[in-house]
């Protein structure tokens, strides 16, 4: 994850980027796009056929992925991507934004890896032995230290060791995280000047929820020409559902400004977040590092952000939360709703447009979200990135023995 790059740059040090996907002329890299590619497939699938999600994608991502002998075949398929490691020191930190990357480095000798575990919801999938395991949360250090369910049905599993396993907190980027008080200080005030609601809707990486945006974008048209609501719409590099988007808004009676390079994106998001903005505000840029970095750059200068509970829950910033995709999401939606700081799921398109409603149109639900924001952050709960970078450090100066 970009958070903890920018997280350890922020702390004086240099990170690299490894992006094992990138590397398209090795078999690591060419393994990761097919099975990228399918996993998007499932997911759009799963968005289009009610039947085909229930009884495939959701027992598969919350069910089939949890068995540690799905984690097993995951740790040969690996050791065929170790090669992408063969020119780095093996006395390099190296943290993992997902079980693959962290299971190639250790296959490939590296001393010191993270396994930063991106889901709230244990999986066998994620797991790197031989890696000290990053959670987010207490629930998911409990599930991962008993490994529980992921052996035969019945089964109790010897535990991981407390050495091998740490609760940091929630991954977020440091701009975001630094300023999380400031950022919902300026939302409390515009909700107190009465301000038009910032509403900020990225299209998620598989490009599955273009339907549900398109049926929020019909009911937000009527506040946006009223000057009530502001909208920012993120197609990320989906070319696609970009275009189908422009002609919904188009037929909805919306003028969007459309923004597709890098440098229009940015100069937009750090307009926003001093000037009064209005109107509809549509991204999609081709790179999808620069297209999916623009809905980071989007969230300081947004109210209220619509998004399925993936990674985002963790986000500090006001949620709705979508419906899910693939069962693994829904414990994601449950830490944000727990914590206060975003909806419970919205599980379906009509009690999305109901909370929708609630967001934009009464100041209780997003003041309270902010609010809880504003007391996560002094309790350090954002700060996850930073330590999982001083946990990397620290094991790799001798300060953790495992």
């Amino acid at each position: 994850m970009e958070c903890a790059a920018e997280a350890a740059h922020s702390m004086g040090l240099i990170p690299y980027w490894l992006d094992l996907m990138a590397y398209t002329e090795t078999t690591g890299g060419r393994i990761i796009s097919h099975l990228n590619r399918l996993y998007s497939l499932g997911s759009r699938l799963s968005q289009k056929f009610a039947l085909f999600n229930r009884l495939y994608w959701e027992p598969l991502t919350a069910e089939g992925f949890k068995k540690l002998d799905y984690n097993a075949s995951d740790r040969e398929m690996c050791s065929l991507m170790a090669q992408i490691y063969r020119h780095i020191p093996d006395t390099v930190p190296v943290i993992g934004a997902h079980g693959w990357p962290s299971l190639a480095a250790l296959s490939a000798g590296m001393k010191y890896v993270v396994n930063m575990i991106p889901d709230n919801w244990p999986l066998g999938l994620h797991l790197a032995e031989g890696a000290i395991h990053a959670v987010q949360s207490p629930s998911a250090y409990m599930g991962y230290r008993t490994l529980k369910n992921m052996g035969r049905k019945g089964a109790v599993m010897s535990p991981i060791p407390a050495k091998d396993i740490r609760f940091t907190g929630h991954y977020v980027d440091h701009e975001l995280a630094s300023n999380a008080e400031a950022d919902s200080a300026l939302r409390i005030d515009r909700i107190h000047k009465k301000k038009p609601r910032r509403i900020l809707i990225p299209i998620g990486g598989a490009g599955a929820q273009g339907h549900i945006v398109a049926t929020m974008i019909e009911a937000l048209a009527p506040l946006v020409k009223e000057e009530r609501v502001v909208l920012y719409v993120n197609s990320c590099d989906h070319r696609g559902v970009y275009d189908m988007l422009n002609a919904v808004m188009a037929q909805a009676g919306l003028q969007a400004e459309c923004y597709t390079e890098w440098s229009e994106a940015a100069g937009f998001a750090k307009k926003a977040l001093a000037d009064r903005v209005k109107g509809v505000h549509h991204f999609y840029n081709p790179d999808i590092f620069a297209s999916v970095y623009t809905t980071n750059l989007l969230m300081r200068a947004s109210d209220i952000l619509v998004a399925k509970p993936s990674e985002f829950s963790f986000y500090p910033i006001p949620k709705l939360l979508l419906p899910r995709v693939g069962g693994h999401e829904a414990w994601g939606a449950i830490r944000s709703a727990e914590l206060g700081d975003g909806t419970i799921e919205c599980e379906t398109v009509q009690h999305a447009l109901q909370a929708l409603d609630l967001l934009v149109t009464h100041d209780d639900l997003v003041t309270m979200y902010c609010e809880q924001i504003i007391r996560m952050k002094k309790a350090g709960m954002y700060d996850g990135a930073y330590n999982v970078v001083k946990v990397a450090m620290d094991y790799r100066k001798g300060k953790i023995r495992r």
